[in-house]
C-alpha cells in the first residue's frame, strides 16, 4: 500500500485509528521498535505540553517563538499511542474500558 492509498474512515473508531496507524508506519517505512517509539511519544508529550502552556494565560513564549498548535500536537500524540498499542498487541477500545472499570471501583478524594 502506498501512502497515497491511505484512507481514514468518516468518523472512525479506536480501532479504525490503530489500524490507520499501521498501514500507514508500513507505508512510510517507518521502523518498529517499542522503546524507540516511546521516546517520540515523550517528545510529543513535551511538545504538547508546551503548546498548552503557550495558549494558557499567563503563559510566556521567547522572543521569535510562536505558539504551538495544540491541535496538532494532540494527533502527533494519539499516533505514537495507537503504534505503541500496535507494537504490543492491545486494542485501546478494549483497554480503555478495561481501565475505566477499575476507576469507577475507585474511591477518589478530592483536594
Amino acid at each position: 500500500m502506498s501512502d497515497n492509498e491511505l484512507i481514514l474512515k468518516e468518523n472512525p473508531t479506536i480501532q479504525d485509528f490503530q489500524q490507520y496507524v499501521r498501514e500507514m508506519k508500513i507505508a512510510r517505512g517507518f521502523r518498529q521498535d517499542p522503546i524507540y517509539e516511546c521516546c517520540l511519544l515523550a517528545e510529543e508529550t513535551g511538545e504538547l505540553i508546551s503548546a498548552v502552556r503557550k495558549h494558557t494565560k499567563g503563559g510566556s513564549i521567547g522572543s521569535g517563538s510562536e505558539p504551538g498548535n495544540v491541535k496538532l500536537e494532540l494527533a502527533d500524540v494519539l499516533i505514537y499511542l495507537c503504534s505503541i498499542a500496535n507494537m504490543h498487541g492491545i486494542d485501546l477500545e478494549e483497554a480503555f474500558r478495561e481501565k475505566e472499570e477499575i476507576n469507577r471501583q475507585r474511591v477518589w478524594k478530592r483536594i
